[in-house]
């Protein structure tokens, strides 16, 4: 028996199985074995199909997960996983090539981290503008690609289609638009204008006239309200991350941006603070006629939906149009094409951009130092130029979208003024003094970020010496020692002022404004003059501090003389430079150029021509 089995194993050599037959005790016992070594390899057809199922079940999971993700969460979860695969690839990126033997290759590494930074924002969109935005607006210290990139991050992008919108506005009213039982009389479907969480449509209100006020409804995107938790969540990680990768102090003001982000989403509460500053303005007989907030419609405004006045006039954006609306030829525009005076008038309005840019740095420096209340995206999009009703010859600036402000706190108010008050007159005493108070540890750099224009401490040659020094400094030394003196900036963020965030957003945009009608007006005196007048004019001095305070006005309008010395210098130059068909600098390009320059010398960074644009 024995032997016709083991006949019968060697007969059959692809069989998957033997038995092995073994005497005990006079009995015979078989077992059984796998033959791994002669079994048959299952058939090629077989085990592609067997893969091919594999990969069709997953893809259809995979699909499925995605639809569902898109049908509930607006493709929240996918636009989150893109987010961590970026920034862990960053992250790795930069722990892997930032190294002082690829000190060559540290130009390179910052290029490919602006590319997937920038691919990042603009794919997810909606939110995440806003946040690229907000890093925007201070990236003036990172390196150059990123500040090339982040200056791309416009708030545009394309129209939701109406059937969409009217799905929104359905919900948040219970009716349509227009027809017998709807809200307005006529709804334009197609929108004026397309942001990144809102567009807006042109409609008019029912009366029984027919007179209806005409008025622009803005239409939050359906997308955003589902998407928000999961992108400022994202956010929140990514900057945990970071903090604890990169040893910087990132993480600090995640909380009060989130917030106020997320505050620019509710449109009931944009109607207030549009309320709230008309309210600012009227109170103040400077800006009588020359500033204008549209009346707001709270019982046509939702969480999602918010209606205000109809405007009609000319965005600071569009700069040839404002310079033929003010009867001025833009020195910048070579064409040679004259365009038709805008909104039907028969006469260019008075006073020239310098009229428009006085008004402007007027109102977000009383906004500063006055009210403690800061429209914080003042980009020349938000402020139309029209002219004044009452004052048919004369301009009148129109400030819209009233979303992101902050609110600042007295004790923080009178601070604020009082560095900007110390800067002017060179008390590096009171700056420093503030600035450690703040928990900011380098009051030079302050400084020079405050005013926009070079502030050093130090002088002679303790000052050459610093910039003999980073000239020195490889790609990778610079960085090192760039990270330590940002480091030592944020000493101690607990005690520094978040809205310092947003204050500075505002002066840099604003700036940016003066800067791209050729700085007609002198915007470090003008604030200057402002943040010392609410100083002096403070309600709640004593007699013996308003006369120390007025005193103290007094000579700081004296020292302002210096700097309005320095401020038609530059315009003289630049008059003559323009006569001459040479290339000229406005005073804003001077100061611009200084700060290049400082930030090369004493922290080896490439600044952007366009760093201060609006």
């Amino acid at each position: 028996m024995f032997r016709r089995a083991l006949h019968a194993s060697r007969t059959r050599p692809s069989a998957s199985l033997y038995r092995h037959a073994v005497s005990t005790h006079g009995r015979t016992i078989f077992r059984q074995y796998t033959n791994s070594t002669t079994s048959a390899a299952p058939p090629a057809k077989s085990r592609l199909g067997k893969w091919t199922r594999r990969v069709a079940y997953t893809g259809v999971v995979i699909g499925g997960g995605l639809v569902v993700d898109e049908q509930l969460n607006a493709s929240a979860i996918s636009r989150n996983l893109r987010t961590l695969w970026a920034c862990a690839a960053i992250a790795l990126d930069y722990k892997m090539n930032f190294t002082a033997e690829k000190t060559n290759e540290i130009p390179a590494l910052h290029e490919r981290v602006a590319e997937r930074l920038y691919n990042l924002l603009t794919t997810n969109g909606g939110l995440y503008i806003k946040i690229g935005q907000a890093i925007g607006n201070n990236s003036t210290m990172l390196p150059r690609p990123m500040q090339d990139k982040f200056a791309k991050l416009f708030d545009d992008a394309p129209q939701i289609p109406y059937p969409v919108i009217l799905k929104v506005f359905e919900s948040e009213f219970g009716r349509p638009p227009t027809g017998p039982d709807g809200v307005f009389e006529i709804f334009e479907e197609q929108a004026v204008a397309s942001a990144s969480v809102a567009q807006v449509h042109k409609a008019k209100l029912k009366s029984a006239d027919g007179n209806g006020a005409w008025v622009a409804v803005k239409i939050q995107k359906p997308a955003v309200k589902k998407q928000v938790s999961w992108d400022l969540g994202a956010y929140r990680l990514v900057m945990w991350l970071y903090e604890k990768a990169f040893n910087l102090p990132v993480y600090f003001a995640v909380d009060f941006i989130a917030d106020h982000l997320r505050e620019e989403l509710d449109f009931e509460l944009e109607a207030r603070n549009a309320q709230r500053m008309a309210q600012f303005v009227a109170q103040e007989p400077t800006f009588a006629g020359r500033v204008y907030i549209p009346q707001v419609y709270p019982e046509y405004s939702t969480k999602r939906v918010m209606t205000a006045e109809w405007i009609e006039g000319v965005r600071l954006s569009d700069r040839r149009r404002i310079f033929r609306l003010m009867g001025e030829r833009d020195p910048k525009d070579k064409t040679g094409e004259v365009i038709p005076l805008p909104l039907a008038l028969s006469k260019p309005l008075k006073g020239g951009v310098n009229a428009v840019m006085t008004t402007m740095v007027d109102l977000f420096s009383a906004q500063i130092f006055k009210w403690g209340w800061v429209h914080c995206d003042p980009h020349p999009g938000n402020v139309i130029i029209r002219a004044d009703p009452k004052r048919p010859s004369y301009p009148q600036l129109v400030l819209i979208d009233h979303g992101l402000y902050i609110s600042m706190p007295e004790k923080f108010r009178q601070q604020y003024a009082t560095v900007w008050k110390g800067l002017m007159t060179a008390d590096l005493g009171v700056i420093r003094r503030v600035t450690q108070e703040w928990g900011i540890g380098a009051p030079d750099l302050f400084a020079s970020a405050t005013l926009l224009k070079p502030v050093q401490f130090e002088q002679g040659q303790e000052a050459k010496r610093k910039m003999e020094k980073w000239a020195t400094m490889t790609d990778y030394e610079r960085s090192t020692a760039m990270k330590a003196k940002l480091r030592d900036f944020l000493a101690n963020t607990d005690a520094m002022p978040k809205e310092l965030i947003f204050i500075g957003r505002n002066m840099r945009i604003v700036q940016g404004n003066n800067q791209m009608f050729g700085s007609p007006v002198n915007r470090i005196r003008i604030t200057g003059f402002w943040a010392s007048k609410s100083l002096a004019t403070d309600p709640n001095l004593t007699l013996a501090q308003r006369i120390r305070q007025y005193t103290g006005h007094l000579t700081f309008l004296t020292v302002m003389f210096a700097v309005d010395v320095a401020f038609w210098s530059s315009k003289v130059r630049q008059w003559f430079r323009t006569r001459m068909g040479w290339s000229s600098e406005s005073f804003e390009d001077e100061i611009e150029r200084s700060m290049r320059q400082m930030a090369k010398n004493n922290f080896g960074v490439e600044m952007a021509e366009n760093a201060f644009e609006g």
